[in-house]
């Protein structure tokens, strides 16, 4: 197969692009796209209210802490188990109908949630 044909080929079978994503830089928005809803992945669910918790499970234990917006990234404390996950202010993404959270306010892991 030529060069050209395999680029063609390629180029057919390719998916469907992603959705772009949109960051969030305010609690406001943040809060209308999460609403009543819950933040999920496998073995994870959790509920983000409007006074500042944070509760759920997440691979069958507790998860309870407490957010805040500052400076346009969402900051967190919580607790899995009895496992302290320490103060961590993350870049929010809406892509699709996912909200991608990345550590270290866009410099670290990140994780993509279902809106439920």
């Amino acid at each position: 197969m030529g060069r050209i044909a395999w680029i063609i080929l390629c180029m057919c079978m390719a998916g469907p692009a992603s959705a772009e994503a949109q960051r969030i830089t305010d609690k406001n928005t943040f809060l209308t796209i999460v609403g009543n809803k819950t933040l999920a992945r496998p073995f994870v669910s959790l509920q983000v209210s409007p006074d500042g918790k944070i509760n759920g499970k997440g691979a069958g234990r507790t998860v309870t802490g407490e957010w805040s917006w500052n400076d346009g990234y969402f900051c967190r404390t919580m607790f899995w188990g009895t496992r302290e996950l320490s103060y961590n202010c993350q870049a929010v993404d809406q892509v699709g109908e996912k909200l991608r959270f990345t550590a270290d306010q866009g410099a670290g892991m990140a994780a993509d949630f279902s809106l439920r």
